[in-house]
């Protein structure tokens, strides 16, 4: 009986390490790193309107600007997106960074060859909705980090991120984009299923995010 025992306790064990090894695989469903996220957010109100962003971040705020207070960001902005604070200051959208634990699922995406990331940013930013102006800011940021990476695997978040980052926005928009990428840089190419990009249409008041997180 002990005999028994001790040989379920192995395999228990055993059954544990193969999961664990394969959640940690590109391709597996979740890929959990405290990582670096790089959001900016844009507000496009119909007329000048004042405007109030709260967020809730399950995570450690290491950068705001303009600074973010306890009450979130106050701001007033404009129809083509320019945005002034109480002090008279413009700035062309919300940004945040920080540190969070999260899981992002990578059971779908992209093996995109580090040369190829900015082609394929363009094309897949321009499908999920960014304008030439938004998917141009984010390619700038992200582009150095990805390119020279032999390849990366994309994978385009939804409530993995969402989830943990959430937006408290006043007054309410009438359609809100939340583009978030995480990557892994990859040495070798794998096999993952593509992920379907759906497109966004604006209209009203529309909030546009970006961001992304390395996952290493």
């Amino acid at each position: 009986m002990k005999k028994l025992l001790l040989a379920l306790i192995a395999l228990i064990c055993l059954i544990a390490a193969a999961v664990a090894v394969l959640m940690a695989q590109p391709g597996g469903r979740a890929e959990r790193e405290a990582t670096a996220a790089k959001p900016v957010i844009y507000l496009y109100p119909e007329h000048e309107t004042q405007v109030r962003v709260s967020l809730h971040y399950d995570g450690v705020l290491t950068c705001t600007y303009p600074a973010c207070k306890e009450d979130g960001w106050q701001v007033t902005a404009q129809p083509d997106g320019t945005l002034t604070d109480a002090d008279g200051k413009t700035y062309s959208y919300l940004f945040w960074e920080g540190n969070a634990d999260t899981a992002y699922d990578m059971s779908r995406g992209f093996v995109v060859r580090g040369a190829d990331t900015a082609a394929f940013l363009q094309t897949a930013l321009g499908q999920l909705g960014l304008t030439p102006r938004e998917y141009n800011e984010f390619i700038v940021y992200w582009l150095p980090k990805m390119q020279d990476n032999p390849y990366n695997l994309i994978a385009f978040q939804g409530d993995a991120y969402t989830a943990h980052a959430r937006l408290d926005i006043t007054p309410r928009p009438d359609r809100v984009l939340r583009v978030f990428m995480a990557y892994r840089p990859l040495t070798q190419p794998v096999d993952i299923a593509p992920q379907e990009l759906k497109p966004f249409a604006r209209g009203g008041f529309t909030v546009v995010e970006w961001g992304g997180a390395e996952v290493s």
